[in-house]
């Protein structure tokens, strides 16, 4: 309780500051300070889930690099059992229709076998990255060499393949095969055609399946 009227006696609470407001704020309203150990407590805690972080980021990158590892070590294994060094293809046009339909997925695989007419057939030309898959049409084998010339030509085209061939070249030899179609998929390969036409979604789809491998909790 304080004290009314002109009394020159104040309760302590009410005596003028000594020097400043600002001691006086000081002295009306103690400082509450932290344990000596507290804030060490809370910076070790902090450095301790950051260190955790850090570790779990590394973790989950080396999980991702594993990932693609096994893939290159499974696609290796496939071109050792299929003799073909693309045992899987991806049809771009639809030079061969009704059977082979743009965006499906060829598996290949490469005998020692001669090469028969009426298989079909992934081959290289000579200047040009992307193979072809078209059909054999007639196989001739030189007698001296005993090499053996191919004829190809996609089932929806009204002419043969010298047109697609290496300028001055007529027949295909055996080393421009990569393999025969063993089986197929359809339209699987639609997503690799979109992604190579479209490289802005690959890069966002490869981002995406990054980043959901590195701040995945398993």
């Amino acid at each position: 309780m304080g004290w009314v009227g002109n009394s020159s006696w104040r309760p302590s609470s009410q005596l003028p500051c000594p020097s400043s407001r600002f001691a006086c704020f000081r002295r009306s309203f103690p400082v509450v300070t932290s344990p000596p150990g507290e804030m060490g407590f809370v910076g070790d805690t902090l450095e301790s889930i950051r260190s955790m972080q850090v570790r779990h980021v590394l973790s989950q990158i080396i999980s991702l690099g594993m990932i693609v590892t096994s893939a290159l070590i499974i696609w290796k294994g496939l071109i050792v059992v299929t003799g073909s060094d693309s045992p899987v293809v991806v049809v771009l046009s639809g030079s061969m229709e009704p059977g082979f339909k743009r965006g499906d997925i060829l598996f290949l695989h490469m005998s020692k076998d001669p090469i028969r007419t009426g298989e079909i057939v992934v081959f290289n030309i000579d200047g040009r990255e992307i193979p072809i898959v078209h059909r054999v049409i007639k196989v001739h084998e030189r007698q001296d060499t005993a090499e053996v010339d191919i004829l190809t030509k996609g089932d929806n085209n009204f002419g043969d393949d010298r047109l697609l061939y290496a300028h001055g070249q007529l027949w295909l030899q055996q080393h421009h095969i990569m393999g025969r179609a063993v089986g197929f998929l359809p339209y699987v390969g639609w997503v690799t055609i979109v992604m190579t036409e479209k490289p802005m979604i690959k890069y966002l789809l490869m981002g995406a399946l990054g980043l959901l491998v590195i701040t995945s909790k398993d």
